[in-house]
């Protein structure tokens, strides 16, 4: 066509400078220019054929007077202006066709003076404006010159012009994004590298120069496009670089195969790869890179003599690569085995490498298999880090777990790329929690696949790795532990991997500081229990690998200290035991502290020295101790101390076969003589220097808090007597100085309150310790309490005259109130102490009337500004005095909480008695629950416990009274709570708290006598709290377990008929019989972890420290059936309570079965529907007749209802029972056989099942043949249903009831003998495999049938876990036997025959018979050796780099993809639903239609239409002609030669299969339902029908369209006698084309 216009134009003139100049004159258009190039194009060849002197003197003219200042003009478009803007279309148009007019001018004009004056302008236009924001269209138009007119400049006479061209196109290339980057890339520097070597040279000398990680797209975009003379596939190029031979140019592909973000730079990559090992291929030379480091393999070479394998070996490869792009698992994992196959490749048994036969490669250690790697191991690399970046977490774990079976089933040589793999990207990938969760199918608590597989893999690496390298790797790996937050799953795993590492002396100091850094890693999680047992498996590790001659006794107790002893390393745990063990064997061994220590030690030092010198160095006053203000020593010290002296009397004990108490009593008395000696002084020495009285009573409390044991071996301990012992002889001396300290006003500054709390801290001990061995009058704490009370009293009462309140009398204030607090505490906790020293004191002391009248919440004033000190100035901007006096009102309502409990029986004063109360906070209860309102508003929420104690003693003395100030205290309390809900540490004790006084029995009690507002607030808060479990698991429990414990307790010990209240509140039982939320992944993978720690018992030491909470959703309902079978049926109470709640567990039933009509396994509703079942089972010992004759009808109902598995399992076992016990219900229940066929459906299977335990039912029955021939009856009828799940059915409850009748020998049975004899033996002999005999065999082997006994199976373990396990219910609905054992808050149950299943019931697999059984292939599916065929998607790519033409209509973008398109016209425009014109779409362009007709251009916006089309919108050219525009469209393309053919059944209409399509065709397809109009089918040529031969009259429009379109496609392939477009070689695909196409993507569409 180009052609044609350019003769034709000559031939109007045969003078080309007429025609250029007439072009050249007149408004610029991208017509004219291209009509302008045309004719230069047209003018070269005549010029090439010797025509024409005059023509290379136009051509200047041209080039300078048009076509330059045209492309200036064009890149001065607006700053910012966007490529989307309406003239950048033409912009880009107007340009590339002046650009190519531009280049025909240089070739016409001559020589190179042109060129090169253009060039010099263009470069200094590009280095002016380069890639910098706002100068992109100058750069851009610089290029489009420079591209022009670059292959006409001379190699020799230009090449420094060359060079610099060269090198700023390179520039911009590598620096820049936008099109002026991209046109330098694709289209300058491949002009450029064709004309002359010494540039090409220059440009990969440019590009082997180390730069940016981020710009690895743009690097691998100029290879791209230099691949053809990178990578030639001829010899022609003699000058050429060769690519394959550079080490760099590989290493930029791997990162672009594995690193790479984009999808465009990894098919670059791949592109590259490709070629590469083609060109070797072809050439058929030797070749070979230079190794990445060391004497390795290459990174690449090629061998002549193993073309075979290594073309195997790279298929393989790029199919994998190729695969991965897909992100789909399905795809992706019957290709993994080819992955092995690469290492088979890969690995060599020989220790020479081919590439060097003559030299062998650099000593591999022994301990690694011999051989030798043939390929990098590298490549094997950038696989895994493809599949661990990817999207899909599935594929991304499938990548994880198949390297860590790499050396389970393979002899690999050892390479340093593959330890730097597992240091860098592997543990990266580890990081991600979701790779943890369980396999389908395995058992909750199992422990997770792959975190097994990890610790296997770790061993596995690091016993093979050689000693000289094992330190640097576990150290490298240690240290990637701490580069980055870890969540908690993966660093428990990693921990427990690395903790299984054999031993060996791999780590030294810096080792262990790593270790220290990981712990505080570990620290950051809130789950206490998998943070403690992560802390256990890093201690393990670092007994297992670290070199005790490299660290000191200091360096290991520094580490110790990392240790959260209330977590993971407390005294008596296996893990205290195995480090104990360890000290002890290692003790002479360690080395020199590494720096000065201040345990003064020089030479290495056995335990006890070291020890007993570190004690020494403690007691010691410090020598910087200031003179009044000092602060409080850190307690870090004392718990280090306190610790090491603890392991070395364990190691000591160790030492000898059997325990001398004289031995640990001496060996402990060395240790602590100097501490001993400074405590029995304390009382004593008035000079004493503060901070080592001090640090000595934090040592003391350290001792005293760790020391007692955890674990089985607890009471055998005799350690912590011992020190109680020895403490105790100094008790008088300590109780002494704390009582001087805390009532002679000697604390006075800011510092003195932490000082005074650590003297409270360390009186709490004392008592402790007093209280264990028993209260004995005149003991030193007994003596100390009376005059430590008077003296707090004394100093709250001192007034300070009218005057500001100076600093030290407010500390005093402060410490007196906390020393008050903490002598109620102590009391409370052993009423034998009373503050007032008389046996049962009828009347209150004047401590108490002192702490009653007390005004409450009274804040504390800030002292005066002239007696702070810098001290206190520093305290108040960090801690500040609102703080401090918080902590005074605190303790005030401790105080206040032991006297409203000491004192709740004083009655309130009367009218006649005296004019003032005794203690009026107590007996003026609603002033003092005014003020705990009050008090919550003021406090901090972490300090509101004693006032939620307060109002719990209050609440139920003002319910009936003054309900309303009670409904605003719950209303108070509760948004306190919500407060605190994420704070972990103070939450769970304030939320019981709260329960405790809002859910008090009496309260409870009162409430429901009254049905006030009460009332009903109390249950809004109840449903409230059971809200917020389902966002904070454990809330509900702690609810539950308080009101059941309330309900079943003695009536002495609440109030009479406490059950009584419980009805009122039947729906919080109701709500915990079915409570159960359904967790997220996330939640799920938390608690599986959780119960998997839990399953390791002892051996896990954080589960013997940490207290098992029982905050699962599991102990909700195991304390709802704990709490019913408590119950006595002969109670009446109770009797009432349980047949209310049963009542309302069918109710709850019926409504969960109407709310919809189907539902799914596992759902919520199934999940309900199937708790409720599980009670109404516990229930029924305590079912009477009379209360069955209630709700017999709806139990019967309910088997007839729609239901899951498991929970007909439910209703058969239950009506099982009740026939059993109650015969007088078998009339009901043959009542229910006696509905229509039709109506019961397969719902009468459920009857047909109670029916095979008809043994059962008529145990107790003297009379069985009546009922026999009922039944029997009843099963014949049913056994000639047309359902054959109903006639299975009929025949197991035949076969158990006609052996019955054999048994009893029912007469009257000789006309029906022959036939259900020959039925039940023909069922049983069936031949064949067809599936009536693998069904009847499958449902005879189900567990229901087959083992199952109703009555002595009947018990909670069947009930909760083994009956839901083998009904295919989720794990998380598998309540284990141990857990109702665990849950002790609760007395034990008798309610039940018993806990556990006493037959072989819980060793059956689950089953079931309807389906087909799990895995019976699966086995071989899943892991074959390697697949013959796999799925691998058509990749359009053309086989060469085509000229890029920024300018693309959708024919030739399809073009570029090597994308064939035909002359066919689908006209959609009567379809009206997207996903049939979304599926034509699709089929449209797959088969290369020309273009799609639709009504509406806007259909491709919707979400179906797009689902179904999957973005072949983008690749299809979409016209839009409204319906009632289709009669003239369709003449139209009449005219233009199309056929027009409608897809329609007429009377005249062809057969598909006998018609031949014309190449310019148009289909019609009709509306969905209406098919074709009849004024349109007029305008047809032809109508085709499709020939069918079923009954339905017609298929889809899309089935029916995609049919002839198909049809069509195949026509024409045949016509043309081959495929005109077929998926290109493995080894012959392009990248250029590619990188057109997304460059067009990016920039113009």
């Amino acid at each position: 066509m180009e052609w044609v216009l350019a003769e034709a134009l000559l031939a109007q003139s045969r003078d080309p400078r007429v025609l250029l100049a007439t072009l050249c004159r007149g408004e610029a258009s991208a017509e004219r220019v291209e009509t302008l190039r045309f004719l230069l194009q047209r003018l070269e060849d005549e010029a090439a054929q010797g025509g024409g002197d005059a023509l290379p003197e136009a051509a200047r003219e041209v080039a300078a007077g048009y076509l330059v200042p045209l492309m200036r003009g064009l890149r001065a478009r607006p700053a910012g202006a966007m490529d989307c803007d309406p003239p950048a279309p033409h912009r880009r148009r107007l340009l590339t066709a002046a650009g190519a007019a531009l280049r025909s001018c240089a070739r016409l004009a001559g020589g190179s003076q042109l060129a090169t004056t253009l060039a010099e302008e263009a470069l200094r236009d590009l280095l002016a404006a380069g890639p910098a924001p706002g100068l992109e269209g100058i750069a851009e138009v610089a290029v489009e010159v420079l591209a022009a007119v670059g292959p006409c400049l001379r190699p020799h006479e230009d090449g420094q012009l060359l060079e610099r061209v060269a090198q700023a196109a390179l520039s911009l290339a590598l620096a820049g994004d936008g099109e002026a980057a991209a046109l330098a890339a694709g289209r300058l520097l491949p002009a450029l590298g064709k004309s002359d070597g010494a540039v090409l040279r220059a440009v990969w000398g440019g590009l082997l120069a180390p730069s940016e990680p981020g710009r690895l797209g743009p690097r691998l975009q100029v290879l791209s496009a230099l691949a053809e003379r990178l990578l030639p596939e001829t010899d022609e190029h003699q000058r050429s670089p060769d690519a394959r031979c550079c080490a760099r140019f590989w290493q930029t592909v791997q990162a672009g195969l594995a690193l790479a973000e984009d999808a465009l730079t990894r098919k670059r990559a791949r592109y590259l790869l490709q070629r590469a090992v083609e060109v070797s291929a072809e050439h058929g030379a030797d070749c070979s890179s230079g190794p990445r480091e060391g004497n390795g393999p290459s990174l690449f070479w090629w061998s002549e003599k193993r073309k075979d394998e290594l073309l195997k070996f790279w298929e393989n490869y790029i199919l994998i690569l190729e695969t991965l792009e897909g992100n789909q698992i399905h795809v992706i994992k019957p290709v993994l085995p080819k992955l092995n196959n690469l290492f088979e490749y890969s690995v060599s048994e020989e220790n020479v490498h081919p590439e060097k036969p003559d030299a062998g490669l650099l000593c591999q250690p022994e301990t690694f298999p011999e051989g030798r790697w043939l390929l990098h191991p590298s490549w094997h690399l950038c696989i895994y880090k493809r599949m661990f970046e990817s999207e899909n977490k599935i594929l991304t774990k499938e990548g994880v777990i198949h390297f860590l079976e790499l050396y389970e089933t393979k002899a690999l040589p050892f390479s340093p790329d593959v330890s730097e793999f597992i240091i860098g990207p592997l543990m990266d990938a580890l990081s991600e929690s979701s790779l943890y969760s369980r396999s389908p199918g395995q058992l909750m608590g199992s422990g997770s696949p792959l975190g097994l597989k990890l610790q296997r893999f770790l061993v596995t690496y690091v016993s093979l790795l050689p000693e000289e390298l094992k330190s640097s790797f576990l150290l490298k790996f240690i240290q990637k532990m701490t580069s980055r937050h870890w969540c908690a799953v993966p660093i428990l795993f990693l921990s427990r991997a690395l903790a299984g590492v054999p031993r060996c002396r791999a780590l030294g100091l810096e080792g262990l500081l790593a270790l220290r850094d990981v712990l505080q890693c570990t620290m950051a999680t809130h789950q206490i229990l998998l943070r403690g047992a992560a802390q256990g498996y890093l201690l393990q590790t670092a007994m297992s690998v670290l070199d005790v001659e490299k660290v000191s006794l200091s360096d290991v107790s520094a580490f110790l200290l990392s240790l959260r002893q209330e977590e993971s390393l407390g005294r008596g745990t296996s893990l205290w035991t195995e480090l104990c063990e360890w000290l002890r064997v290692n003790e002479s061994r360690f080395g020199r502290p590494s720096t000065c220590s201040s345990v003064g030690l020089q030479e290495t030092c056995p335990l006890n020295a070291f020890v007993k010198n570190l004690v020494e160095e403690y007691v010691k006053p410090p020598a910087w101790e200031a003179a009044e203000t000092c602060w409080m020593p850190d307690w870090a010290e004392a718990r280090l101390v306190a610790l090491m002296v603890l392991l070395a009397v364990d190691v000591e004990g160790m030492k000898t076969q059997y325990s001398e108490k004289r031995r640990t009593q001496n060996v402990l008395r060395m240790f602590l003589d100097p501490l001993l000696d400074a405590l029995g002084k304390l009382g004593t020495n008035a000079y004493m220097p503060v901070l080592k009285a001090d640090r000595c009573l934090q040592l003391l409390v350290m001792l005293l808090r760790t020391s007692t044991p955890r674990g089985p071996r607890a009471p055998d301990d005799e350690v912590s007597p011992l020190l109680q012992d020895l403490v105790a002889a100094a008790a008088e001396s300590i109780s002494q100085f704390v009582l001087r300290r805390l009532a002679m006003s000697e604390l006075s500054s800011v510092p003195d309150l932490d000082r005074g709390r650590l003297y409270l801290q360390a009186f709490t001990e004392l008592t402790g310790l007093h209280r264990e061995a028993g209260w004995k009058r005149g003991n030193p704490v007994w003596r100390v309490v009376s005059p430590l009370k008077t003296a707090c009293v004394r100093h709250l009462q001192d007034t300070d005259g009218g005057q500001e309140p100076t600093l030290g009398r407010q500390v005093q204030r402060v410490v007196s109130m906390a020393a008050l607090a903490t002598v109620c505490k102590v009391t409370d906790q052993k009423p034998e102490l009373q503050l007032d020293l008389q046996p049962d004191p009828p009347d209150a002391g004047p401590a108490e009337r002192f702490l009653a009248s007390l005004p409450l919440n009274q804040m504390l004033l800030k002292p005066c500004l002239e007696e702070q000190s810098s001290d206190f100035e520093e305290s108040s901007s960090s801690q500040g005095w609102g703080k401090i006096a918080a902590q005074y009102i605190h303790d005030q309502w401790v105080c206040l909480s032991f006297l409203l409990k000491k004192y709740h029986t004083l009655p309130p004063p009367s009218e006649g008695g005296p004019p003032e109360p005794v203690l009026p906070a107590v007996q003026m209860p609603a002033r003092t629950l005014q003020s705990a309102l009050e008090a919550l508003t003021i406090l901090p929420s972490d300090q509101v416990l004693p006032v939620f104690h307060c109002m719990k003693l209050l609440v139920p003395q003002l319910l009936a009274s003054s309900e309303l100030l009670c409904i605003e205290a719950f209303d108070m309390a509760w948004k306190v709570l919500c407060s605190l809900s994420n704070t972990q540490l103070i939450f769970w004790s304030s939320l019981k708290a709260f329960v405790q006084f809002v859910f008090d029995a009496k309260v409870l009690t009162i409430a429901a006598k009254i049905k006030g507002q009460a009332y009903f607030k109390i249950k809004e808060i109840m449903y409230k709290m059971i809200e917020m479990s389902a966002v904070k698991t454990g809330v509900f429990n702690t609810l539950i377990t308080h009101c059941c414990r309330s309900w079943v307790a003695p009536a002495s010990e609440v109030s009479p008929g406490s059950l009584s209240t419980a009805k009122h509140y039947g729906e919080l039982v109701l709500e915990a019989c079915v409570f159960g939320t359904v967790f997220r992944r996330d939640q799920r993978l938390i608690q599986d972890v959780q119960t998997f720690i839990e399953n390791l018992g002892h051996d896990c030491a954080a589960n013997v420290v940490i207290e098992n909470t029982q905050r699962e959703d599991h102990y909700v309902r195991i304390c709802a059936v704990k709490f019913l079978c408590l119950l006595d049926g002969a109670d009446m109470s109770h009797k009432l309570f349980v047949e209310d709640l049963a009542i309302k567990l069918l109710d709850k039933d019926e409504l969960a079965s109407t709310s919809r009509t189907r539902y799914y396994v596992n759902s919520q509703q199934h999940r309900v529907k199937n708790r409720v079942w599980q009670i109404l089972l516990v229930l029924f010992p305590r079912f009477d007749q009379n209360f069955l004759n209630r709700i017999i009808d709806k139990i019967f109902q309910a088997g007839f209802s729609n239901n899951q598995a498991s929970i007909k399992y439910y209703i058969e076992w239950i009506i099982i029972l009740i026939l059993h016990k109650f015969p007088q219900f078998l009339p009901k229940f043959w009542d229910c056989f006696s509905y229509g066929e039709e109506h019961l459906k397969t719902s009468i299977c459920t009857f047909l099942s109670v029916l095979s335990h008809f043994d059962i039912i008529t145990e107790n029955i003297p009379e069985k043949k009546p009922l026999l021939k009922r039944a029997l009856a009843v099963v014949l009828r049913w056994g000639l249903s047309h359902n054959f799940s109903v006639r299975l059915y009929a025949l197991v409850a035949l076969k158990k009831i006609w052996g019955m009748c054999r048994t009893w020998q029912v007469e009257d049975m000789d006309a029906v003998m022959p036939v259900i004899e020959s039925s039940l033996s023909q069922v049983e002999n069936m031949h064949g495999a067809g599936n009536a005999k693998r069904n009847w065999q499958r449902i005879q082997d189900h567990f229901f049938f087959a083992a199952f006994h109703p009555l002595e199976d009947y018990c909670l373990e069947t009930i909760f876990y083994i009956l839901p396990r083998l009904s295919g219910l989720i794990e998380d609905e598998w309540i284990a036997i141990d857990k109702f054992s665990r849950f002790t808050d609760l007395p034990p149950a008798a309610g039940l025959q018993g806990y556990l299943c006493p037959t072989q019931l819980r060793d059956l697999r689950p089953g079931d018979w309807a389906q087909q059984d799990t895995g019976s292939n699966s086995g071989e599916a899943d892991s074959p050796s390697e697949w013959t065929d796999v799925q691998k998607k058509i990749i359009p790519w053309k086989n060469d780099v085509p000229d890029l033409d920024l300018e693309l209509v959708f024919q030739d973008r399809a073009s570029r993809l090597g994308k064939c398109t035909g002359s066919l016209i689908v006209v959609a425009s009567l379809i009206d639903k997207p996903t049939n014109l979304g599926g034509l779409c699709r089929t449209c362009e797959v088969f290369g239609a020309s273009a799609l007709v639709v009504g509406n251009l806007q259909c491709v916006h919707d979400r179906q239409f797009q689902h179904l089309s999957v973005s072949a919108e983008q690749w299809l050219p979409l016209v839009e002609v409204k319906p009632a525009q289709l009669r003239d469209y369709l003449q139209q393309k009449k005219a233009q030669g199309y056929t027009v053919i409608g897809v329609e059944q007429t009377a005249r209409s062809a057969d598909l299969t006998q018609y031949c399509f014309p190449e310019k065709s148009l289909l019609l397809l009709g509306n969905e339902r209406e098919g074709i109009p009849a004024n349109l089918i007029q305008q047809l040529d032809v109508c085709v029908e499709i020939p069918q031969q079923g009954i339905v009259r017609s298929l889809n429009v899309h089935v029916s369209g995609a049919l002839l379109v198909w049809e069509y496609t195949r026509q024409q392939l045949r016509r043309h006698g081959a495929p005109r477009c077929k998926a290109p070689p493995l080894l012959q695909s392009a990248a250029g084309a590619a990188d057109t196409l997304c460059y067009k993507e990016n920039h113009l569409d």
